[in-house]
């Protein structure tokens, strides 16, 4: 089996190098940032990519990004999130043509190096190695995505207008609505996404927070 690794931490690379290695598995690149996998993975081939999800420049998700470009442009290369974060974002691009040839673990929870490499063989066999923190959080913002799917253009543009930290006030003289009526599609919204009255946490907050996390990166304008 060969693979690409792409890690930012030079000591965490070089020690999947010398780990993996040890296991028989031949390492064809071992790179630190986005633009460097795309290229070791189109010049070596391999079976597999083990991918970090926050790489330089921005640290943010250039890892998934790039997994989502090498699920499209390499279909036969599998690829293994190997990250510290669950990130929804890209979840359904990532795993939009199935999840043949598609793992995704997190680092605190591999204790095992002959588990990785085992994970790491299924995926380049075109099997599926998920962790099960990912699993649910993952099936947890695809039930919101649709939640939030079930609301009206109205209630979008509330929530939209929420998510900008306006008022029931503000949002009424923006909408040239009434604040009563401002106050209804907010009631609307609670109930939709499934945000009962609670004495210890604040629907408000909860619903925007999952706007958000519905919009992905681009957040809001």
């Amino acid at each position: 089996m060969r693979i690409v690794i792409a890690e930012d931490s030079a000591i965490l690379r070089e020690g999947l190098v010398q780990l993996l290695e040890l296991r028989g598995v031949t390492v064809a690149a071992a790179v630190a940032d986005a633009e460097a996998l795309l290229t070791a993975v189109a010049a070596h081939r391999p079976d597999a990519a083990v991918v970090d999800i926050r790489l330089p420049p921005g640290h943010t998700d250039e890892g998934l990004r790039a997994a989502v470009r090498l699920r499209r442009d390499h279909p036969g290369t599998g690829v293994l999130i190997f990250s510290q974060y669950v990130e929804t974002a890209y979840a359904d691009r990532l795993f939009g043509a199935g999840f043949a040839g598609v793992g995704y673990l997190l680092k605190e929870r591999v204790m095992d190096i002959g588990e990785f490499v085992a994970a790491l063989e299924r995926v380049a066999a075109g099997g599926t190695a998920l962790d099960p923190d990912v699993v649910s959080q993952l099936f947890g913002a695809s039930r919101r995505s649709r939640a939030l799917n079930a609301l009206t253009p109205r209630e979008h543009e509330v929530l939209s207008l929420m998510a900008q930290g306006r008022t029931n006030q503000s949002i009424a003289t923006a909408l040239t609505v009434s604040e009563r009526a401002v106050e209804k599609h907010v009631a609307h919204v609670f109930a939709k996404l499934g945000l009962p009255p609670s004495e210890t946490d604040h629907r408000r907050v909860l619903a925007v927070l999952r706007y958000l996390e519905a919009a992905g990166p681009a957040g809001v304008g």
